[in-house]
C-alpha cells in the first residue's frame, strides 16, 4: 500500500501545471495548452502574424526548395513560376485553415475531434506529429550546419576538422558537433510561451534577411548578373508535369504549417488579424526567399563552378574560395549566424509548438506543449535527417510524400468545417470523452472521415512507392504522385461532402458560429459543467443518445 501511495504521489507531481483559479482541469482531453485561448493570452496583432510569416517564409527550406527545382530539370523562370503559384496557394490555405483559431480559439489538435471523433482524432494528430518529426530533424540539421559554418569562420581549423564518421553516414564530425550546439541553443527557447514569441521572431527574421541580402549582393556583383541558369533551357523531358511537381513541392513544404494554422491564429487579439499576413505576407515572403535562392544559386555557379542549393553549404564554399581571408570569414560568420537563428525560429513556428500541442493531446494530464516539443526534438534527430538531405531529388520526393498523407487531412477538415457544419461548433463537446459529446459518433470514431481519407490517399500511394524505390521511374502513377497535394486535398474535400450528403453526421449544426467565452469547456462527464454542456443547442443527454442511434 505504501508503494502504491508513493507511486500515486509521483504521478501527481508529474502532471502538467494548472493555472491558479483555473476553470479547467487536466484530464484525458484537456490541459492549459488545449483549452480555447482565453482573452488574456490573445496577444498576436496584425504585425505579429506578418513577423510569423517572415520567419515561416524567409527560411532555408524556402530558399532550398526554389533552388533545388533547378536540380530537378526546370530552368530559373519555370522554377520561379512554381514558387509564385505555390506561395499564393499556400497563403490561401493558411487563411481558411486558420479560421477555427480566429473564431473559436482552438488549435488543430482539438479541432480534429469534430471531424474524426473523440477517440479517432488521435489518428490525424499522430500522422501530423510523425511528419513534423522529420521536418524538425531536417530543420535542426540545417541549423547544425549553420553552426558549423559560423564556428568554422571563427576557427578555420574547425571547418577542416578530420572526419571520424564513415562517409556512408552522410554526416561529418563537425556537422554533428554543430547539430549538438544547435540543440543546446534550442532547449531554452522552448521555455518562452508561444504568446510571447513575437519579438524574438522579429529579431531572427531580420538577421536571416540580412544574410539573404548579403548573399544576393555578393553573387550578382561578382557574377555580373543572374548567372547562366537564367539563359539555360530546361532539361526535364516533360515541362508540364515537372511544373506541377514543383508547385506540389511548395505546397508539401508548407502543408503541415497551413494545416495547423489554427495553432497560431488562436492567439489572435481580434478577428481577421491574421488574414492580411496570410494572404499577402505568406506568398510574398516565400516567393522573395525562393527567388533569391534561385538567383544566388545561379550566379554563384558562375563564380564557383558548382550549383549549391543550400545557403549554408554556399557560405562554407565562399570561405574556401577566398582562402579564409579575414574579411570573408567575418561575412561568413554573420551569414552563418543568420541561418542558425532562423532555424531556431522556424522549428518553433512550424514544428515545436504545433507538434508539442499534438503530443499534449495524446496524454494531456502529463504532457503540455513544452514537454511535447522536447520529445519531438529527441525524435527529430533520431530520424537521421542527413540521409534525406543527401540529394536534391530525395529531398523533393520526401517533402512531396508528406503531402500524400497531409493533403487529405486538410481536405476533410475544410469541407467538414466550412460546408458540412457551416462553421458551427459546440466547443464544450470537444472536451467530453463520452457519449454525452455530440462528436462521439460510433464508439468515439467518425468513420466518414476514415473513408474520405482513404479515398484521398489510395490514388497517390502507388506512385509514391515507385518513386521511393526508383526515383527515375516515369509512368502515370508517378505523374499522379507529382501532384499529390492537389489531388489528395481535392478528392478528400469532395468525398467528405458526398459522404455527408448520403450519411449526414449527427448534430452538424449544433453549437455556436463563434466562441462564447461564458460557455464552459474541459468538463468531465457527470459534472455540473457537463450537465450544462448537454443543453448546448437545446438538446438533452437522452435526446443526444437517441439521435446518435438514429444516425447509425
Amino acid at each position: 500500500m505504501a508503494k502504491t501511495g508513493a507511486f500515486q504521489t509521483l504521478l501527481t507531481r508529474l502532471e502538467v501545471p494548472i493555472d491558479q483559479d483555473a476553470e479547467y482541469r487536466n484530464d484525458t482531453y484537456c490541459n492549459r495548452d488545449l483549452i480555447p485561448i482565453p482573452p488574456a493570452r490573445r496577444t498576436y496583432k496584425i504585425w505579429s502574424f506578418v513577423v510569423y510569416w517572415i520567419v515561416s517564409g524567409a527560411c532555408i527550406s524556402a530558399y532550398s526548395t526554389g533552388s533545388s527545382l533547378l536540380a530537378y530539370g526546370l530552368n530559373a523562370q519555370q522554377a520561379m513560376a512554381c514558387v509564385v503559384v505555390g506561395g499564393i496557394l499556400s497563403g490561401l490555405l493558411a487563411v481558411v485553415c486558420g479560421w477555427m483559431g480566429e473564431v473559436h480559439h482552438i488549435g488543430f489538435t482539438v479541432s480534429s475531434r469534430f471531424s474524426w471523433g473523440m477517440k479517432l482524432f488521435y489518428f490525424p494528430v499522430v500522422l501530423r506529429s510523425f511528419t513534423s518529426i522529420f521536418w524538425f530533424g531536417i530543420q535542426a540539421y540545417w541549423g547544425g550546419q549553420a553552426a558549423r559554418v559560423a564556428l568554422g569562420a571563427l576557427i578555420p581549423g574547425f571547418a577542416h576538422m578530420k572526419n571520424t564518421i564513415p562517409l556512408s553516414s552522410n554526416i561529418t564530425t563537425n556537422d554533428l558537433i554543430g547539430t549538438l550546439i544547435w540543440y543546446i541553443a534550442y532547449i531554452p527557447l522552448v521555455l518562452v510561451p508561444p504568446e510571447k514569441m513575437q519579438r524574438p521572431f522579429l529579431v531572427t527574421g531580420i538577421m536571416f534577411g540580412m544574410t539573404l541580402v548579403g548573399l544576393l549582393i555578393w553573387a550578382v556583383k561578382n557574377a555580373g548578373g543572374g548567372g547562366p541558369l537564367f539563359h539555360t533551357p530546361q532539361t526535364t523531358p516533360n515541362v508540364g508535369w515537372s511544373v506541377m511537381f514543383g508547385i506540389t513541392s511548395i505546397l508539401g513544404s508548407w502543408g503541415a504549417g497551413t494545416l495547423g494554422q489554427s495553432d497560431w491564429t488562436r492567439y489572435a487579439e481580434r478577428r481577421y488579424a491574421p488574414t492580411i499576413s496570410q494572404l499577402v505576407a505568406a506568398p510574398v515572403m516565400i516567393t522573395i526567399t525562393a527567388l533569391i535562392g534561385v538567383v544566388v544559386t545561379s550566379a554563384s555557379s558562375e563564380i564557383l563552378g558548382v550549383l549549391y542549393w543550400s545557403p549554408v553549404e554556399l557560405l562554407g564554399m565562399i570561405q574556401e574560395h577566398y582562402h579564409s581571408s579575414p574579411r570573408v570569414r567575418a561575412g561568413v560568420f554573420f551569414g552563418g549566424l543568420g541561418c542558425f537563428v532562423s532555424q531556431l525560429s522556424i522549428n518553433v513556428v512550424l514544428n515545436s509548438v504545433s507538434t508539442g500541442m499534438d503530443v499534449a493531446g495524446l496524454w494531456p494530464r502529463y504532457i503540455n506543449i513544452r514537454r511535447g516539443a522536447y520529445l519531438n526534438a529527441a525524435l527529430g534527430v533520431a530520424a537521421c535527417p542527413w540521409e534525406i538531405l543527401a540529394s536534391a531529388g530525395t529531398f523533393l520526393t520526401v517533402i512531396s510524400g508528406f503531402g500524400v498523407f497531409l493533403a487529405p487531412l486538410t481536405g476533410i477538415m475544410l469541407a467538414d468545417y466550412l460546408i458540412v457544419r457551416k462553421r458551427i461548433l459546440s466547443i464544450p463537446d470537444l472536451y467530453l470523452g463520452s457519449r454525452d459529446s455530440i462528436y462521439w459518433y460510433t464508439a468515439g470514431c467518425n468513420f466518414r472521415a476514415v473513408l474520405a481519407w482513404v479515398l484521398g490517399v489510395w490514388p497517390i500511394m502507388p506512385g509514391f512507392v515507385m518513386t521511393i524505390c526508383d526515383p527515375t521511374t516515369d509512368n502515370n502513377w508517378v505523374k499522379l504522385f507529382n501532384i499529390a497535394f492537389i489531388v489528395g486535398l481535392s478528392i478528400s474535400f469532395f468525398a467528405t461532402l458526398a459522404i455527408a450528403a448520403v450519411w449526414p453526421p449527427p448534430y452538424q449544426y449544433v453549437g455556436l458560429p463563434y466562441l462564447d467565452d461564458a460557455v464552459p469547456f474541459g468538463s468531465a462527464p457527470g459534472s455540473k459543467e457537463a450537465e450544462r454542456v448537454s443543453a448546448v443547442g437545446g438538446d438533452t443527454k437522452d435526446e443526444k443518445r437517441s439521435g446518435d442511434e438514429e444516425s447509425l
